[in-house]
């Protein structure tokens, strides 16, 4: 595993969240333009935190014996920050809630029965088939 401080060459340069800080800066009474530096700064913070993150919840799932890194490895890692834990739950709530309102809504309206579904009935037989790209079926 690479050391989390060392930033990788390919990304070096690179502005990840320019317009995020950009937008974010403004909200918070700059200027609707600001420096170039600043934002280079900014982006190189935000996508070192990223990276040491990410590389600090790898390590827990190392340690739990796991390849995969899960949700709860980054909850580990934050778990000492009450507002970055509140706003992680905030978010999952969040995210539960409109994934049950995709659910709720319907958007195959004017279908019935297994059609709705997304499961396709089988064809009834009668007789007349059909061509499709200059196939007869």
């Amino acid at each position: 595993m690479a050391e989390p401080r060392a930033r990788a060459a390919r990304h070096k340069g690179q502005l990840n969240f320019e317009k995020e800080l950009t937008l974010m800066l403004h909200a918070y009474g700059d200027s609707s333009e600001p420096l170039h530096e600043t934002i280079r700064v900014l982006d190189e913070i935000v996508t070192d935190f990223i990276i040491e993150t990410c590389h600090r919840a790898a390590q827990a799932a190392a340690i739990s014996k796991r390849q995969k890194v899960k949700l709860e490895d980054f909850r580990w890692v934050v778990r000492n920050d009450e507002r970055m834990v509140g706003r992680i739950r905030e978010l999952l709530v969040l995210d539960r809630e409109m994934k049950e309102a995709r659910k709720g809504f319907d958007t195959q309206e004017g279908k019935v029965g297994l059609e709705r579904s997304g499961r396709k009935r089988k064809a009834e037989d009668d007789g007349e088939g059909f061509k499709f790209a200059g196939v007869e079926f």
